[in-house]
Parts: C-alpha cells; sequence; structure tokens
C-alpha cells in the first residue's frame, strides 16, 4: 500500500497595477519567485473576480483610476480576505503610511522599486 502524496500548493498573488508596463514588470518578478500571480488594472476589476477573497497575499498600486489601494485593501478585507498586503507608490509619505499600516498593509514599498526589494519583502512575508 502506497503512501499519499502530498501536493504543495503554489500561493496566489494578486497584483493590482493600472500602468501595464509596471504590472507586467512586477508579475515577472513575482512569477519568478515561485508565485501564482492574478493581475488586474483597476480595483474594481480585482473586487469583481469572485475567487480574490480566496488568494494568499495582494501586491497593490495607492494610485489607481478607480480607487487607491488602502481603500482596496478595506474592501478586499470585507469580501473575506485575509492574506498579507503590500503596496507599492510614488507618492510615498509618512501620512500614507500610517492609513496603510492601519488598513492592514504589512509593507510600504516606494517606486522606483528594485525587483530585489519586491522579492524580499515577499519572501518575508512568506517564510
Amino acid at each position: 500500500m502506497s503512501q499519499p502524496t502530498t501536493m504543495l500548493r503554489k500561493s496566489i498573488v494578486l497584483l493590482v497595477e493600472d500602468d501595464p508596463a509596471v504590472r507586467r514588470s512586477l508579475q515577472l518578478v513575482l512569477q519568478g519567485s515561485g508565485f501564482l500571480v492574478r493581475s488586474y488594472a483597476t480595483g474594481a476589476a480585482l473586487l469583481a473576480d469572485p475567487s480574490a477573497a480566496d488568494a494568499d497575499a495582494i501586491v497593490a498600486d495607492y494610485r489607481l483610476p478607480d480607487s487607491d489601494g488602502v481603500c482596496l485593501l478595506q474592501d478586499l478585507r470585507k469580501a473575506g480576505f485575509d492574506g498579507p498586503a503590500v503596496l507599492v507608490t510614488g507618492f510615498g509619505s509618512p501620512a500614507l503610511a500610517v492609513s496603510a499600516k492601519a488598513a492592514g498593509y504589512a509593507r510600504v514599498l516606494e517606486k522606483p522599486l528594485a525587483d530585489r526589494v519586491l522579492r524580499e519583502t515577499m519572501a518575508g512575508l512568506f517564510p
């Protein structure tokens, strides 16, 4: 009789970034780090995905055409998402850091974002 095989599942990361080139770049870094990535150009597109709350983490841009990353995470939490979150912004400030932390973001990363910084941040969320 054989032992049951345990299948390891890759972690699913939601990526929300309105700039197509930046979104593709971040997606490639995340995929290269072993994550399955679902990417979206708007907060509304992410919130319309019925499986979004089941993801393992989110990486979101702060300024989106239809929302901001802080409000997006609050809405996603209301929908049942409980994974770690990383906010990416080109408009960092102490006030944004405080509101992002209050909303549940584990880290706020400044653009331009080095690939290494994103890889290290995600590795810290999934030890």
